[in-house]
């Protein structure tokens, strides 16, 4: 069963994937693009978890995390840089 549902997700993360890109290179406005890069690091993480589970090792879960915690600080950086100019004070 599990040799199903996995290739599924990854399938639809990875049509996700696309889809922020396209977002995010195609964006109406800097906010929306910053939304579309913080979605496209969680599906990313979602998708390395899933590649982990599927060949059983535990180091992508690392990865997923690294991933992921970049992507909350690049996130709340350009989110800081739109509303003040200025990263750091």
């Amino acid at each position: 069963m599990l040799n199903i549902v996995v290739p599924a997700a990854m399938t639809l993360l990875g049509i996700a994937l696309l889809l922020n890109a396209w977002r995010l290179f195609r964006g109406p406005d800097a906010t929306d693009r910053i939304l579309a890069l913080d979605t496209l690091y969680i599906n990313a993480a979602g998708m390395i978890v899933l590649y982990g589970v599927y060949i059983g090792h535990p180091h992508f879960f690392e990865a997923a995390l690294l991933i992921a915690l970049l992507g909350f600080v690049s996130t709340m950086a350009l989110a800081k840089f739109l509303l003040r100019g200025d990263i750091i004070e």
